[in-house]
């Protein structure tokens, strides 16, 4: 039995498994693929980023050359976020330092959420599609026995052919599933270690400016 036979032949619940896992392996694989390529940016963006404001002589050059580098958006919003706020509203109440950290763990807030995007579709795909494929294989051979004892003689090779068939549907659900466990694990890694680096940029850039609105 191939691809195409699963997908068409027999019944409905069959089918709909056969596609449902079909429909789980594409979403893994378009999701794998976009967050390889984000998460191999981001960590590059982030590393020259960073060097290039602590190179810079003042805040608004720093601005301008991360900027050229910050092509996923992590830095810079962290940057524009020590802006002073505007007076008279409460996201402009309390001392300077509240401000800042409030105002950063925002930012870095929103920079996560883009990070982790797709997380939750791994994880789901890799936990939910073993028991998926595993539905579809006992619903198979049930299937395939019923037809069988309703023809009357049973031989052995009216058992193997159906009941191997069925048992396709486990190593389909497996084979959506390994990809999307290994992905979620390595993706969490990369993403555990480019928040760490921005959580440190954002401390940073708190000492930085914090004393100098104390000063002010």
């Amino acid at each position: 039995m191939n691809a195409v036979d699963l997908l068409t032949a027999g019944d409905a619940v069959s089918r709909l498994v056969a596609w449902l896992l079909l429909a789980m392996s594409i979403a893994s694989w378009v999701v794998i693929l976009y967050k390889t390529w984000l998460l191999r940016r981001a960590g590059a963006d982030v590393a020259r980023g960073t060097a290039a404001f602590w190179q810079s002589a003042s805040l608004d050059t720093a601005s301008q050359r991360v900027a050229a580098f910050d092509r996923s958006a992590l830095l810079l919003p962290l940057i524009q976020a020590t802006q002073d706020q505007p007076p008279g509203t409460l996201a402009g109440a309390g001392e300077r330092h509240q401000q800042l950290t409030r105002l950063l763990r925002d930012a870095l807030h929103h920079g996560t959420l883009r990070l982790q995007f797709g997380q939750v579709l791994l994880a789901t795909v890799g936990s939910t599609a073993p028991f998926v494929g595993l539905l579809g294989t006992v619903w198979g051979i049930y299937h395939a026995l019923t037809t069988i004892a309703a023809a009357g003689q049973i031989t052995i090779t009216q058992v193997a052919g159906p009941v191997g068939e069925a048992l396709i549907m486990t190593a389909a659900g497996l084979a959506v599933a390994i990809p999307a466990v290994l992905a979620y694990n390595w993706f969490g890694r990369s993403i555990a270690r480019i928040e760490a680096e921005l959580d440190g940029f954002a401390r940073d850039l708190r000492e930085l400016l914090a004393p100098q609105a104390t000063a002010d």
